[in-house]
């Protein structure tokens, strides 16, 4: 839809998502309909925060009444497509979207999509701050020529970039900035498989880092979970471009069904033909054709662990793909510390190192933590399960692990999965949250131990989001003494 005047369009979710649909909905003549399972004492904050807009409230419930007279159903992210409500919907063949989708059809700029079971927040932020840099030095060359009464010398495809724009499944829904867009902007948006399972639209350069079992309580199936993934590729134009990780075969079991340019990035030298980023004898490089260019060392990677070189490696071929220049992309990575909640250095205490993993909400995500570390581990692992398996996990963490503290509502499946103490384990102990966990951790804490929080389970049993219960963390930790 192009003409939103008068289109009557029901949003389920109220959460983030939601609202920034539902204000720019609203500002372009929609006739919206904002649906929240939550009550109204719950929600009269959010009602406030968009009280300059005509937005239609039901609340505490989702009536199969609101179907009526409907042009579009937006489900929110975090809103299970098994409700009955969206179940009716499908059976009545009411079209379906959501703020990506949208944002997508609206956008008038290039945009860049990255979507993976795990690493998508930390590629998004660094190819962010590539494009920043690029831009940063393409204005300044601009002016520099201005000055010198020449115009610009076209380097590159890859033009002038006024504002860069990072958001999507991360920060601010870009709904929020579609309309202050120009023709030479860039967005770039880390993209969820619960964004993914509605849209029928892509972005210009797609990336998928991999596909692992994460959020099979969603989705049910590893082929439903890898069909939501595979969207981002289907809708693709032509004159796209598509980065996969070669070496997952999630991701790269996809590549028939890339349309344009197919870039790789891998731990490995590539297969010879294949263009992308890669690592070898110490070195990150990139490959175009017959043209190689070596890229940094791994010392400079300020990240820890083999699947943070994956990511800076896919930031790469990203920004390869999408024509930044080298020494911005140089630059970017040079200088890049990280995201919050993910393997984040929080503090020394007592001899020890104590690290944040909180996004670690996947048994798969944990491994990938554990095996950053030479250090002996004392490992937090707890939260809500998403019915993924726990098994491989476990022998790993009796490989390397030499304390393991279980907190939250899946510590019994985990301490069933792990059975009991072997290996390198020497204890294990079971907590009812993860204030308790701390404490116990700081009890067996020694001097040159790493203590992980890593939860391979989501933090709903407890917290809002992997972020509160991060920053949770962060201030129990600093209150150690």
């Amino acid at each position: 839809m192009t003409n939103w005047i008068g289109r009557r369009v029901l949003i389920l979710g109220a959460a983030r998502q939601g609202q920034a649909l539902a204000r720019w909905l609203a500002r372009h003549g929609a006739r919206v309909t904002l649906n929240d399972l939550r009550p109204l004492d719950d929600m009269r904050a959010v009602q406030a925060s968009l009280s300059d807009v005509d937005v239609e409230w039901v609340l505490g419930g989702h009536p199969l009444e609101l179907l009526e007279r409907v042009d579009l159903v937006c489900p929110s992210g975090g809103v299970p497509l098994t409700l009955p409500i969206v179940a009716e919907a499908l059976k009545r063949g009411i079209p379906f979207s959501n703020d990506t989708q949208i944002f997508l059809e609206a956008a008038p700029c290039k945009t860049i999509g990255i979507t993976g079971s795990a690493g998508k927040t930390t590629t998004t932020t660094l190819v962010g701050e590539m494009a920043k840099l690029a831009m940063s030095q393409k204005a300044e060359s601009g002016k520099q020529n201005a000055e010198e009464g020449r115009s610009m010398a076209k380097e590159s495809a890859f033009r002038v970039l006024p504002s860069v724009f990072v958001g999507g499944n991360i920060g601010d829904p870009l709904i929020n900035y579609v309309d202050e867009m120009k023709p030479d902007d860039l967005a770039i948006l880390e993209i969820s498989s619960f964004q993914l399972d509605q849209m029928t639209t892509s972005t210009t350069i797609a990336a998928i880092l991999n596909i692992t079992p994460n959020h099979l309580d969603r989705h049910g199936t590893m082929e439903a979970y890898t069909a939501a993934k595979a969207r981002l590729l289907d809708s693709q134009a032509k004159d796209s471009a598509a980065i996969l990780g070669r070496d997952d075969p999630g991701s790269w079991g996809l590549r028939e069904r890339v349309h344009g340019k197919l870039y790789g990035f891998s731990l490995s030298p590539l297969d010879e033909g294949l263009d992308g980023s890669y690592f070898d004898d110490g070195l990150l490089a990139l490959r175009d054709g017959f043209a190689y260019t070596p890229l940094l060392l791994r010392e400079k990677i300020q990240l820890r662990g083999d699947h943070n070189v994956s990511n800076v490696l896919a930031a790469f071929a990203i920004g390869h793909a999408a024509d930044f220049p080298l020494d911005a992309m140089l630059t970017a990575a040079d200088e890049f510390r990280g995201v919050p909640h993910r393997l984040e250095l929080i503090r020394e205490w007592n001899g020890a190192r104590w690290y944040n993993d909180s996004i670690a909400t996947a048994p798969e995500r944990t491994m990938a933590a554990i095996r950053s570390f030479d250090e002996p581990i004392i490992l937090l692992l707890g939260g809500r399960d998403k019915n993924l398996p726990w098994k491989d996990l476990a022998e790993l963490v009796h490989e390397r692990v030499e304390h393991v503290v279980l907190f939250g509502e899946a510590a019994p499946l985990i301490e069933a999965a792990l059975g009991p103490t072997s290996g390198k384990t020497r204890t294990q102990v079971r907590c009812a949250g993860l204030r308790e966990a701390v404490d116990r951790a700081a009890q067996v804490a020694e001097s040159g131990m790493v203590v992980l929080l890593s939860p391979g389970g989501t933090s709903f049993d407890e917290f809002t989001d992997f972020a509160e219960r991060g920053e949770r963390f962060r201030t129990w930790v600093q209150e150690l003494s």
